[in-house]
């Protein structure tokens, strides 16, 4: 993995004084977009500059938005699981025009959204992880874009025990969703870089 991130910060925009730079972690469920994301952190901070990390799962929308809405479970995960358009207007066109955003982020305990503000500095690399980054509405708001590669049955091993008995519900929501998005999409193709993980 050493290598794979030395290798990709070669590839990624220098950030310059007074830059943003907004860098995408692209990859399906379980790929190891947190870890390469944990990892660039490091690597960029030792070099003194500043770094912004936006989970994309964290601004998902409640629960009654995204299940049982009367649409196949797959679409449900793709279309609904956040307000895509929402976040394209108020994370993605905002991201380099200002250093502060107001985004609504998803309390799991409660299931419910509340205003959180976000501080980016004016010099600054953004790292924005998660799945289906590439989608049409987003895709234009990267300057750069990895998506890490992973084989399914690799993915679906690392799920916990419990999660990996629910076999029906990876059938019919979220791998169907992750077919959506590589057949309609080619995120694979899209990208600047490619990790083989």
């Amino acid at each position: 993995m050493e290598d794979k991130i030395t290798n990709s910060l070669k590839k990624i925009p220098k950030v310059e004084q007074g830059q943003k730079v907004v860098l995408g972690i692209d990859g399906l469920s379980r790929s190891g977009k947190t870890t390469l994301v944990r990892n660039i952190e490091q690597h960029i901070q030792e070099k003194n500059i500043f770094t912004c990390v936006l989970h994309i799962d964290d601004y998902i929308v409640e629960r009654e938005r995204r299940y049982n809405t009367g649409n196949e479970e797959w679409y449900e995960y793709y279309n609904l699981q956040w307000d895509v358009e929402w976040l394209k207007e108020n994370l993605f066109k905002k991201l380099k025009e200002s250093n502060e955003l107001q985004l609504l982020t998803y309390d799991n305990s409660s299931d419910s959204q509340k205003l959180q503000t976000v501080r980016i500095p004016n010099t600054c690399l953004i790292i924005i992880e998660g799945v289906f980054l590439q989608r049409e509405e987003w895709r234009n708001h990267f300057d750069f874009m990895i998506f890490l590669d992973c084989v399914r049955d690799e993915r679906f091993n690392r799920e916990s025990g419990e999660t990996q008995t629910n076999i029906e519900k990876f059938e019919k929501r979220y791998w169907k969703a992750e077919n959506h998005y590589l057949e309609t999409v080619s995120p694979i193709e899209q990208s600047d870089l490619v990790i083989q993980n």
